[in-house]
């Protein structure tokens, strides 16, 4: 059976000595990196299926990475690893384009729990015929480009966001609790903050919301989660 490929990208030598070993110790082939343009130059030569990125990187930053790498790749898992505690770290990660953040010092068992997760869900979506367009409202996803078009405005999506569409259109109506989202999507009992969601939802209104600030399909339920209507008004 074939090792699945984890690259990780960090510039702290016992840190990705560990991340390393972990991982091989995992089952995993692991190539490792120790900036940014060495990190984006094994991306292209080992076509990894999943990436493990520092933000803080010498000669082209974790973000810079993530960006190069969602330009023409939208499906490959990317974990970014972070000292950071400011929720505006996490937010740019997300933003541009990657799948989930671990703050750093991390456990052992939650990070191999997330990387578990996230190659199990690529792997179901790859398997599986996702040729379905998307549609509601004035909004159109077609899952074979991920691409989508509210009205005459073009987007892209990603894996997540098209997962997280999936999610709401099979169960519209229904009130989803962040953590059964959590579950869903993110594929793991996740012990982390709920903010990893909240912000994806953020970045999904934006592109499909005629004002993300006053949603009309996601719809915000206080203390609880959200809800999809498909048919605001209804």
């Amino acid at each position: 059976m074939k090792k699945e490929r984890i690259l990780v990208v960090e510039d702290d030598i016992p840190i990705l000595t560990g991340l390393v070993d972990l991982l091989e110790g995992e089952g995993y082939a692991v190539s490792s990196a120790e900036d940014g343009n060495m990190g984006l130059e094994l991306y292209h030569h080992t076509q990894p299926d999943l990436v493990l990125l520092d933000i803080m990187l010498p000669h082209r930053s974790g973000y810079d990475v993530c960006r190069e790498i969602r330009k023409n790749d939208p499906v490959t898992p990317v974990i970014m690893l972070t000292a950071k505690s400011q929720e505006v770290d996490k937010v740019v990660g997300l933003e541009l384009g990657a799948d989930d953040y671990i703050v750093k010092p991390f456990g052992v068992r939650e990070l191999c729990a997330r990387i578990r997760a996230a190659l199990r869900r690529t792997s179901v979506f790859l398997n599986e015929k996702n040729e379905d367009i998307i549609q509601f409202g004035d909004v159109r996803i077609d899952p074979r480009t991920f691409t989508g078009k509210k009205g005459a405005k073009e987007f892209t999506v990603t894996l997540r966001e098209l997962n997280l569409l999936r999610l709401f259109l099979s169960r519209k109506g229904e009130v989803l609790d962040r953590f059964t989202i959590l579950d869903e999507i993110w594929g793991i009992r996740y012990e982390g903050t709920t903010r990893t969601l909240d912000q994806h939802i953020a970045k999904l209104r934006q592109k499909i919301e005629e004002n993300p600030a006053l949603p009309q399909y996601i719809i915000t339920i206080h203390t609880v989660g959200y809800k999809f209507v498909s048919e605001p008004g209804k």
